[in-house]
C-alpha cells in the first residue's frame, strides 16, 4: 500500500511530516530521513491499534483473511 506524504521544514533542522490518509500519523525529525522514518512508524502504529480495535469481539473461529491493495 502506498500513501501520501506531505514533509515540511517548519524550522530550522526541524522537519514535520502527516499522512493525509490516516488522520493523526504525524512525524518530525532533524533529517527528512529521521522525518520519514518517525512518520512511517505512526502510520504503522495506528493502524496496527485499528485493527486490534476492530478484531475485539470478533469471535475466534471467524475467517480471517489479508487483503493486498495495490
Amino acid at each position: 500500500m502506498q500513501s501520501t506524504r506531505q514533509l515540511a521544514v517548519a524550522a530550522r533542522d526541524v522537519h514535520h511530516g502527516y499522512c493525509p490518509e490516516v488522520p493523526g500519523a504525524n512525524g518530525q525529525g532533524s533529517t527528512l530521513d529521521e522525518c520519514r522514518s518517525s512518520l512511517r512508524s505512526a502510520v504503522e502504529l495506528i493502524l496496527q491499534d485499528r485493527l486490534e480495535d476492530a478484531l475485539r469481539g470478533v469471535p475466534d473461529d471467524a475467517i480471517r483473511e489479508l487483503v493486498t491493495v495495490a
